[in-house]
């Protein structure tokens, strides 16, 4: 009936980096905890160049100029990659390679023969909670679900691996400007004599005088955060915010080491217009704010924006997969801050034994209370 899914076992990288160990030649990992490259093999450790140091801005991108395919190469590499055909996702194949399952639902991905150009990450949050203290949250999670298959907790019970991704995500930094028409509203109360019950009362009733509103407002927005990928469900990583972005660092292979990452699905343009989407909203709520009083009418808005500028950053997830009833549900956890998002399966029979009790003790105090006036 149900059963678990190592993602370490069944999936191979989307991309990989690696480092070998001076002193054994064994595969380097990098460190959540420490903050720098380890040896598993001999305990060897290497610093990662300015980690931990003060946090160095990283440069944005010109939207336009990457619209208009005039980006400095310096900023595009190309690599072998196939989309995943159940998920979605980008898995990147190096040159030995022609067949990859995707770590994301382990299913197979056969290798074309082009290649795929894309725009560079320029920056990252680096993993801060490691694979135990990620493993200990999904447990505290999961137990707190009720209703859940007993093998659930079972699979959280073993410790199973989980997988370490860097997901791809844009940020979009825009100076907007604008202009609006509206109305704004005032509330006050008249007093007015009515008939109830026979007799004549006076109640207070409700009106709103309006007047006309026009003005103006301008916004900033820095690193509107928009998800580059498909093969998670948008509502798991939405929840898992926050991030902390103010902590970004420049992008750095070394970050990846033990670590998988995947490519970007959504375009650069696709992900303006959700982000366009999101500075709207809040122009909004800016707009009405200004109008003030105690009702706003919004008649018209027009908003110019300049001078938008894009990182492709990644941030970090640990993953883990639950098969029950042949469906795979997953578990995602912030691997900044150990918050767990999900998806989860119920059990029908612990649903229906729950309602059942639930009608024998109704039943039960029903026939106390009828007896007791009785």
């Amino acid at each position: 009936m149900q059963d678990d899914i190592n993602p370490l076992e069944t999936a191979s990288p989307l991309e990989e980096h690696r480092f070998p160990c001076d002193q054994c030649g064994a595969d380097m990992r990098f460190d959540a905890v420490a903050g720098e490259l380890r040896c598993d093999h001999c305990g060897h450790v290497a610093p990662i160049e300015g980690h931990g140091g003060t946090v160095t801005a990283i440069r944005e991108l010109d939207f336009r100029a990457a619209l208009e395919a005039k980006l400095p190469d310096v900023e595009m590499e190309e690599t072998r990659v196939a989309s995943c055909p159940n998920c979605g996702a980008q898995v990147e194949f190096d040159e030995k390679t022609h067949a990859r399952e995707c770590p994301f639902c382990a299913t197979p991905v056969v290798t074309d023969t082009g290649t795929h150009r894309h725009i560079k990450p320029r920056g990252l949050l680096p993993f801060a909670v490691d694979e135990r203290a990620a493993q200990k949250a999904m447990h505290d999670w999961l137990g707190r679900l009720w209703f859940a298959p007993n093998g659930l907790q079972q699979y959280a019970r073993k410790g199973r691996r989980m997988a370490g991704i860097y997901v791809p995500y844009w940020t979009y930094d825009a100076d907007t400007k604008s202009t609006y028409r509206g109305e704004r509203g005032t509330v006050y109360y008249i007093t007015k004599t009515v008939m109830r019950d026979g007799k004549q009362v006076q109640v207070r009733e409700q009106r709103i005088r309006w007047r006309p509103a026009a003005g103006r407002v301008a916004r900033f927005f820095d690193d509107v955060l928009v998800l580059a990928s498909r093969s998670l469900p948008k509502k798991i990583t939405d929840n898992l915010a926050p991030w902390d972005l103010a902590a970004l660092e420049p992008y750095r292979p070394e970050y990846l080491a033990g670590y998988r990452a995947e490519g970007y699905v959504v375009q650069l343009a696709e992900g303006y217009d959700e982000a366009r989407a999101y500075m709207d909203q809040v122009i909004l709520r800016d707009v009405k704010f200004d109008i003030g009083g105690d009702r706003q009418r919004v008649h018209a808005v027009d908003t110019t924006v300049s001078d938008v500028t894009f990182k492709h950053i990644l941030l970090p997830v640990w993953l883990a997969a639950y098969k029950y009833r042949g469906e795979t549900y997953r578990f995602v956890v912030n691997g900044r801050t150990g918050k767990v998002q999900g998806e989860r399966p119920w059990s029908w029979i612990k649903i229906t034994i729950a309602v059942v009790l639930g009608l024998i003790v109704a039943g039960v105090i029903g026939y106390f209370a009828s007896q007791a006036q009785g």
